[in-house]
């Protein structure tokens, strides 16, 4: 009786290893193109892709209408793509739509939306956002000003070798106390990375 059911869920996980297998097959396809700088075959790949929601896909369709690349520029299409990605946990499309509601491309600048996509790819880890967190903390845009969480994201930012925020951490100590130095390091050293709560 059991033997149909183990055999139906072996062939489900294999379907499933086989799609996700053709799946990362086309992005990198995709990837490979686009460092050609072969956006034609790159959208080719990525579209697909994208529209049955792979967050990579849709990050990069994202950015591609942002920069015009292999397509006109257009700032609310690379806003929606990035979205997509974004609500499904991405954090390099929270970093990208940051970006874009800091420059106010598209869209009308909103340095609180900023920081809040900043801060959710910030606290998965990502250095680009980490940099962006630690600057807004710094300027308080968004946000209040505060040294001290400017220095913690700074500092983690350039663990990871983002190089504005290397050159961050040591303008931002000419600023600060030398306790204030000490609780952000000790906060830096605190900080781990927060997965993504994603609403299916």
């Amino acid at each position: 009786m059991r033997k149909p059911v183990i055999i139906q869920s072996l062939l489900m996980i294999l379907l499933f290893c086989v799609v996700a297998g053709v799946t990362w097959a086309s992005f990198q396809a995709g990837e490979d193109a686009y460092l050609r700088e072969d956006y034609e075959t790159a959208l080719s790949e990525w579209r697909p892709l994208a529209e049955q929601g792979d967050a990579e896909a849709q990050n990069m369709l994202g950015y591609m209408y942002r920069f015009g690349e292999g397509l006109p520029q257009d700032f609310e299409e690379a806003r929606q793509w990035y979205r997509r990605a974004a609500d499904q946990g991405n954090a390099t499309a929270q970093n990208n739509l940051g970006a874009m509601y800091r420059q106010g491309l598209g869209i009308p600048q909103d340095y609180q939306e900023a920081f809040r996509w900043f801060l959710r790819a910030a606290e998965q880890g990502n250095g680009g956002a980490q940099n962006h967190v630690g600057l807004m903390y710094y300027k308080g845009e968004g946000v209040g000003k505060d040294l001290v969480q400017a220095y913690m994201w700074a500092y983690l930012a350039a663990q990871q070798g983002v190089d504005p925020s290397i050159q961050a951490v040591d303008f931002l100590a000419q600023e600060m106390t030398p306790s204030q130095i000490a609780e952000a390091m000790d906060l830096a050293k605190k900080w781990k990375p927060k997965g993504e709560e994603v609403a299916l």
